[in-house]
């Protein structure tokens, strides 16, 4: 019987579907009061400067995927772009943003669910959320990818409807000032470049898990393109649609103030525009959003737990696949776990704090991967390109670093204790940093 292997079934439209359902059209929603608190009222600004870091880190994973179209995502490229300890180490930080992803869904889907049903209580909406998810990934990538399309229709559905509402509000109120105006992007009297780092580092989390794409480079037809095509593309949507919704949101209120509870300021920006339908709709979107979220994350999970099983990084136990239907089934089977687990250990913000901690640093080492590849060593058939090759993965890893350096002391301390075990598990592995971590081939 031939060996168990991933299979090419998604199209570059799927991929594109899948990495805004991990990022989630509605990604700014739940941040937007907390960063127009942390920024002096430029939220948008924050959505936009990380749409510039986002978007140039992922084209350098774009490039990278064309050179490397495999499963492992930042592991892998850092690994062979690199070096084989410096890969392990991306895809050991990059083992705890992703895990954490259908965590920070599970909790927050169940928080949201018991505020509409309190009688229930949150740890049956944590087995409800973490199940589900488990179960959906369990019969193929091509069963979540049709889930994700519906969902992201309905979230689209809602905030299209925002939109409308927002603009007919603010017209209405004060005309096309209302609607049309630079405060937003930079207000004189509140500006403070210290401010918008710091809220940056937050905001970065509005584009979590776009790299996620290519965890899936085995599963997609064509790779070498669609990959790179579809990470430009879900940051680009990611900043512009994000960046609308809080636009618009600071415009109907822009004093961060007025709002009863900073988690929910969006909420209560929707109740203002379209009253209690307007409100009610967007919370059950967000239950939908998170579903979507925690599908992608753990989908991404498992096959990144995948390529680094496969390569013996992790024991091979990792590297199974169902002979049926070509599923990471331990892997899914886990991360269902650790979100069913975990959601009763950490809250929201500690989690959103340590998936940028890891996933910043593997953005660093992926724009510094190409740079080494396309400069220093060169690559048969290429003609060197400044800006291309050096200019903007450098700029990519510079605007990672600043919000790398931004983030919060916690997050830090915590995500450098399990950087800490990665580096001590490595040298275990590898007798001592004597060996490098065995890689596979990563041939089509």
């Amino acid at each position: 019987m031939p060996a168990a292997k991933l299979r090419r079934v998604l199209t570059l439209w799927d991929l594109i579907l899948y990495g805004i359902i991990l990022i989630m059209p509605i990604a700014p929603v739940p941040l937007f009061g907390v960063v127009q608190k942390l920024s002096n009222g430029h939220a948008v600004t924050t959505i936009l400067l990380g749409m510039v870091a986002m978007g140039l880190t992922a084209f350098s994973y774009g490039r990278m995927a064309a050179l490397y179209p495999t499963a492992g995502s930042a592991y892998t490229y850092v690994a062979r772009g690199l070096h084989a300890h410096l890969g392990f180490l991306a895809g050991w930080a990059m083992f705890l943003d992703y895990l954490l992803v259908p965590l920070i869904c599970t909790i927050y889907g169940a928080l949201t669910m018991q505020r509409i049903l309190p009688a229930v209580p949150y740890g049956v909406w944590v087995v409800a959320f973490a199940m589900t998810m488990t179960v959906v990934n369990l019969r193929g990538i091509k069963a979540t990818a049709r889930v994700n399309f519906g969902l992201m229709l309905i979230m689209c559905g809602v905030v299209l409807a925002f939109f409308f509402l927002a603009a007919r509000y603010l017209l209405h109120m004060q005309g096309w000032q209302g609607l049309i105006s630079p405060a937003p992007f930079y207000n004189p009297r509140t500006f403070n470049l210290h401010a918008i780092g710091t809220a940056t580092a937050l905001a970065a989390l509005t584009y979590g898990g776009f790299d996620g794409v290519t965890t899936l480079a085995e599963e997609v037809h064509n790779p070498r393109r669609n990959v790179l095509l579809a990470t430009v593309i879900v940051c680009v949507f990611t900043g512009v649609f994000g960046g609308l919704q809080v636009y618009l949101a600071q415009r109907v209120r822009p004093d961060y103030h007025s709002f009863p509870q900073l988690e929910t300021a969006f909420m209560d920006v929707s109740r203002d525009v379209g009253g209690a339908g307007l409100f009610d709709a967007m919370a059950a979107i967000l239950i939908l959003a998170n579903v979507g979220c925690g599908l992608a994350g753990q989908a991404g999970v498992s096959r990144l737990l995948y390529g680094m099983g496969r390569d013996r990084a992790l024991p091979r136990w990792f590297g199974y696949l169902s002979p049926s239907r070509g599923t990471p089934d331990f892997n899914i089977c886990l991360a269902g776990a650790l979100a069913l687990g975990g959601a009763f250990f950490l809250d929201y913000e500690r989690c959103g704090e340590l998936i940028n901690f890891g996933a910043f640093l593997a953005f660093m080492g992926v724009n510094a991967a190409v740079i080494r590849q396309f400069v220093f060593v060169g690559q048969l058939g290429h003609r060197r390109n400044l800006l291309g090759d050096a200019l903007a993965p450098a700029l990519g890893f510079l605007f990672c670093l600043a919000i790398w350096l931004s983030l919060a002391t916690p997050a830090k301390i915590l995500g450098g204790a399990w950087f800490f075990i990665g580096i001590a598990y490595d040298a275990w592995l590898t007798r001592g940093f004597r060996r490098a971590p065995v890689l596979s081939g990563f041939g089509e």
